[in-house]
């Protein structure tokens, strides 16, 4: 499994503020049974920090930009297969490129070790 560390750096500062809410969720519920106001306080956690978190999961922004496209003529080995190109990665931005190359998905695999080794976060 790959971990996206935007993702995961964004979703724990999400759980830390998830601190001082819960706190005043049980200060205003103080006069309940405290197994009562803890299931409250999390209910309202969960209403709120569900969108946050959706946010942080699901954002393009986020993630890796990758453009596929079916039967292209691979730039590396010359097959007609199904295409991929990644379009944008931090410091990487080819979504303005004008002749676009796209490869079968075993030379896009080299392509990406290549692009991780001269420092292109993917």
């Amino acid at each position: 499994m790959k971990i996206n560390f935007k993702r995961y750096f964004l979703y724990l500062v999400r759980w830390q503020l998830s601190t001082p809410i819960l706190a005043i969720a049980l200060i205003w519920l103080a006069t309940l049974n405290k197994w009562v106001a803890t299931i409250i306080a999390n209910l309202v956690g969960g209403l709120i920090f569900f969108w946050v978190d959706k946010l942080i999961f699901t954002s393009e922004k986020l993630a890796n930009q990758w453009e596929v496209r079916e039967n292209i003529r691979c730039a590396d080995c010359g097959e007609v297969k199904r295409g991929y190109r990644l379009a944008k990665a931090k410091n990487y931005d080819k979504t303005t490129d004008k002749v676009p190359q796209f490869r079968c998905e075993k030379c896009s695999e080299k392509k990406t070790e290549e692009l991780r080794k001269i420092g292109i976060q993917i």
